[in-house]
């Protein structure tokens, strides 16, 4: 930290200079005030890898200064491992020392609300609660070093098509069991040093100026105390987004650094505001400068090391019939290579976070180099545009198929074109493309024995998976994912990977199908609380692959989870353990994975909930006990009346697996929640005012009067669903509506007494 004295600089600067502070002085850098000493620092995009841009490139987003280019989330995601994810982010932090930033803009922690997304590459789950951990995980790494992160895009930004503002219209308790609750993990447990807002409408109002969100929620609630930034153009009219919460607003915009200042000089804007925004904009600058400026050396070979086991550790096996991977050395030897991609690897997604990385592995120099010998290699299909080239598919199809004929092995390398997924626009549609579909049917045909390896940054749909004896999601690995590829393949490496997002069979299938991506600027979030793996449990719908899902090259067995309940209420506490064994013949690694239940609630949950989970690795043979704490709010859901989270007792079910529909073994705890009184008001029926603590025993000498037998249960139902409002109108004798305003005055009373 620098010896800047924010409070006595705060004191100092002029009007203008404040202003100016709470914007760019160019793309990628603050403004500095050198007559106070008040230096400038770079940010940069992320979150995979430092993309500096080249000076003097602007927004070229294909010029930048070399830097290793880990995985994308999407695969750092589905390791399912804290520990990783911030030797990523320590790493990631030296690099940005290295390179003078101040602060990387990453990591993305919204919700993989639809597979279509072009962005989903950058996002790490479907689930909130494993992306708000991980997020928290890979921000604690890269500001371990001293240098700043920024948690995006805050917030229900889930999708690229019309994404500058399109307004997500979503209920609250969604917003706040989904949406928000990813967010909120990460800001508690890694507690960035900035916050970006998304570009997007949420319910009508900009992100940017949206003082609920910004200030009440963020700050207020969740006790965030560094920087609100914007994306880059966001901020479309600055004092509103001054006033609402927004402290910096990005890039360089000085054209409306008079608009700004007209607003404070005509009292619209408070200058208490503004000096809210530049004291948090110094404190960033004090915060971040000496990191930056201590340049430390990179070992590109030890950052390329960890991209290769990162890449590996989340590379999911999904099938592997009759135990086909890993290949031992003679399998290898005999086996054939197919699919461009081996060659010509798609390792990252487009846009921003495109990263120009130091080196590149590919799968078929890596497998060459494990096999000892030229392993034979077809191209298979082009990779140009959507779909390949017209013409050239037909004849790269026989030579491959022609490889595949009386072969070994046939390692077929597909996925999505680097067209198909990319910041600014949505996938255009959720299979592969139909010339990697129909190489794949033409080589099965041939042989049986066909491994396909998927380059992609979110799930694809398989109705070929049964022409593959093994499937091998391996995302956008980064620049050693070729080597890691390899690794997994032969067994060098388990494939240490879980699925972070369920694998649907159809586009019809998915959640948001109907609602994405909405129309005339507005997207409606129809599917509520039942995003990803709560949408398929809660409706039955078979999957490819469900949500946790991912195999190894050994077997674990679970024993009886116990669990223990301490405390009631918002404090209630529950103690789980479970008993982990590799069964198998090999070391490898396991996710246990904890869900909750809550199968009897007064409003409607999902069939099973993400809690906690952990990965845990395994000798052959060895046993290891796993625990965990529940804590009252994961047994909590938002109430839609109160707006707070609520601890509603009864019966929960803890259950415990290997994914969402691989539960091993379960317990049952009774949970003494907290007491829920709702307010009541003239519309409340009267029911809800029969069960009011306070309001009951009022009500019910009126009811002596009833003109309806409350002994009849057809009857009784009537009028007990009926608003009090209506019955003081008629229907109980005595019961007017001046009883009902003195009835509501002194249960008011009394409560407050």
């Amino acid at each position: 930290m620098t010896d800047l004295d924010v409070e006595r600089l705060l004191s100092e600067l002029t009007l203008e200079e404040k202003v100016a502070l709470t914007t760019g002085a160019t793309a990628w850098t603050s403004v500095a005030v050198e007559r106070l000493g008040i230096p400038s620092i770079t940010v940069t995009d992320g979150p995979h890898g430092v993309r500096l841009a080249t000076p003097g490139e602007g927004f070229d987003l294909t010029a930048a200064e070399p830097a290793t280019c880990f995985p994308t989330a999407a695969t750092l995601g589905s390791a399912w491992d804290l520990e990783l994810l911030e030797r990523v982010g320590e790493a990631l932090g030296v690099e940005s020392r290295a390179h003078g930033v101040a602060v990387l803009l990453g990591p993305g922690a919204n919700i993989k609300r639809h597979p279509l997304c072009g962005r989903n590459f950058e996002y790490f789950s479907e689930d909130p609660v494993l992306s708000g951990e991980l997020a928290a995980a890979f921000i604690r790494g890269v500001q371990s070093q001293g240098v700043g992160t920024s948690l995006k895009h805050y917030a229900v930004n889930n999708q690229e098509t019309d994404r500058m503002r399109v307004s997500a219209q979503v209920d609250e308790r969604t917003l706040r069991e989904i949406y928000l609750h990813s967010f909120e993990r990460a800001v508690k447990g890694g507690k960035p040093f900035t916050v970006m807002c998304s570009y997007n409408r949420i319910n009508g109002t900009y992100a940017a100026e949206d003082h609920w969100l910004l200030t009440e929620v963020l700050r207020e609630e969740w006790g965030f105390d560094g920087l609100v930034v914007s994306d880059w153009g966001a901020a479309r009219n600055r004092p509103r987004s001054i006033a609402a919460g927004l402290d910096w607003a990005m890039p360089a915009s000085p054209a409306t650094n008079d608009d700004v200042l007209a607003a404070v000089r005509d009292g619209s804007l408070s200058e208490a505001d503004l000096d809210t925004a530049v004291r948090r904009v110094l404190q960033m600058v004090a915060r971040t400068w000496a990191a930056a400026n201590d340049r430390p050396e990179v070992d590109d070979d030890a950052h390329h090391a960890l991209a290769r086991e990162a890449a590996a550790a989340g590379t999911v096996l999904l099938k592997n019939d009759g135990g086909l991977l890993p290949l031992d050395a003679q399998a290898l030897r005999g086996a054939v290579v197919v699919g461009e991609f081996a060659r010509t690897p798609r390792f990252q997604g487009a846009g921003s976070s495109l990263v120009n990385a130091t080196r590149l592995d590919d799968a078929l120099t890596a497998l060459r180099e494990a096999a000892g010998t030229e392993l034979p290699f077809a191209p298979g299909f082009s990779v140009e545009g959507p779909g390949g080239r017209d013409g050239d598919d037909d004849a790269l199809r026989a030579e491959a198929v022609e490889l595949a004929r009386g072969a070994g092995t046939v390692l077929l390398f597909l996925g999505l074109p680097a067209v198909d997924e990319s910041e600014s626009y949505d996938r255009p549609r959720l299979g592969l493309p139909e010339n990697q579909v129909r190489l794949l049917e033409a080589i099965a045909e041939v042989n049986e024995d066909v491994v396909v390896v998927l380059a992609n940054g979110s799930a694809v749909s398989m109705p070929w998976a049964a022409h593959a004896r093994a499937i091998v999601e391996a995302w956008l690995g980064g620049q050693a994912g070729g080597s890691a590829v390899a690794d997994v393949l032969t067994g060098a490496v388990e494939p240490g990977g879980r699925l972070t997002e369920t694998i649907p069979l159809r586009l019809e299938d998915t959640p948001a199908f109907g609602n994405f991506p909405g129309e005339a600027h507005e997207v409606r979030y129809g599917e509520g609380l039942l995003v990803g793996y709560r949408w398929y449990d809660a409706r039955a719908i078979d999957v490819a692959f469900p949500f946790g899902h991912g195999l190894g090259y050994t077997t674990f067995s679970y024993g009886d989870v116990s669990a223990e309940v301490r405390g009631s209420g918002a404090e209630v506490e529950v103690d789980v353990r479970v008993t982990v064994t590799n069964t198998g013949s090999r070391a490898g690694s396991e996710v246990v994975q904890v869900y909750v239940a809550d199968p009897v609630a007064s409003v409607q949950r999902p069939e099973r909930e993400l809690r906690a989970f952990a990965k845990v690795h395994l000798e052959p043979g060895a046993s290891h006990e796993v625990s965990f704490t529940l804590s009252g709010r994961d047994l909590a859901f938002w109430h839609p009346i109160l707006h707070r989270w609520v601890v509603e007792g009864g019966v929960f079910e803890i259950l415990v697996g290997a994914s969402s529909r691989d539960l091993r073994t379960s317990a049952v705890v009774e949970v003494e929640g907290e007491e829920i009184v709702l307010p009541l008001s003239p519309e409340s029926s009267l029911g809800e005012f029969l069960n009011h603590p306070v309001a009951g025993p009022l009500v019910e000498p009126f009811l002596e009067h009833s003109p309806v037998p409350l002994d009849d249960p057809q009857l009784s139902f009537f009028i007990l669903e009926s608003q009090a409002q209506t019955l003081a109108t008629f229907g109980i004798p005595g019961f007017d509506r001046q009883t009902l305003a003195d009835l509501l005055a002194e249960v008011e009373r009394r409560s407050a007494g």
